[in-house]
């Protein structure tokens, strides 16, 4: 019986293989969260996930590159590192534009909201 199962199973470096891929999907989900979640305590317990996952995803990582299961990618040249920078802070500097643009569109939105104050919560918590 033990030994039929032994038989079933994959093998060891494409369990290894599964997981380390479940962990980049899991890293790439706990980020997004992370930049979704509205409520600090909430973007607080994600960003804690996140760094987690991506520690545990690095020991596995070297262990499996131990085991010589997975390989190092090929190195990038210092030109197309350089390249990816640049365009990254460009990238970055069009953002603030953007947000210092619509941050100050919204200052004129906010002069003219509302006087009204917001109504008292009408449910009560879920325990």
């Amino acid at each position: 019986m033990n030994n039929q199962l032994q038989n079933d199973m994959l093998p060891q470096d494409d369990l290894l293989k599964i997981v380390l891929a479940d962990l980049r999907r899991t890293s790439r989900e706990y980020t997004t969260a992370t930049t979704e979640a509205s409520c600090p305590a909430i973007r607080s317990l994600f960003s804690e996930l996140t760094d987690s996952t991506l520690k545990l995803q690095g020991e596995l990582y070297k262990l499996m590159e131990e085991q010589q299961i997975y390989t190092k990618p090929a190195g990038a040249s210092r030109k197309e590192v350089d390249k990816n920078l640049q365009e990254a802070e460009q990238a970055c500097m069009k953002a603030k534009q953007f947000a210092a643009q619509h941050q100050s569109q919204m200052g004129t939105v906010a002069a003219h909201m509302s006087n009204v104050s917001a109504h008292p919560v009408n449910t009560k918590p879920y325990n």
